[in-house]
């Protein structure tokens, strides 16, 4: 994939994420959300960055498996139940992202709900690449 990264400075600096991603490619990924799963199907980690990190892990265990690498991300959407939490979090979950995926990153939204499948999950990502 070749993507361009725009963050025009008509808008506030964005910090881990970027405004908008132009990206060309000729297979497109969609990558259901993931949460906090270990194989076994149970909820791992009783913290937000950790519970992050198991599932930024298994967002990219699925885009590998498709062939992408972090790269390849266009757009990622975080659930959280708590977004005040995830905003107390931010530098921690940013030093996860990029452990985890690097710096180069896609168009980005994090949204409140009232709960995710599994109870005891706290935070769930989806999102999509493309893939050259």
């Amino acid at each position: 994939m070749t993507a361009e990264r725009l963050n025009p400075s008509g808008l506030a600096p964005p910090a881990g994420f970027s405004h908008a991603v132009v990206a060309t490619g000729s297979r497109i990924v969609f990558l259901a959300g993931q949460t906090a799963l270990d194989a076994g199907g149970e909820i791992t980690g009783d913290t937000l960055p950790e519970q992050f990190a198991k599932a930024l892990d298994n967002l990219l265990a699925a885009l590998r498996a498709a062939g992408g690498t972090p790269a390849d991300l266009a757009r990622v959407t975080v659930y959280a139940t708590d977004v005040a939490a995830y905003r107390a979090h931010a530098r921690e979950l940013g030093r996860v992202w990029r452990r985890l995926a690097g710096r180069d990153y896609p168009a980005m939204a994090v949204v409140q709900v009232v709960r995710l499948w599994d109870e005891r999950a706290m935070v769930e990502l989806d999102g999509f690449a493309v893939l050259a």
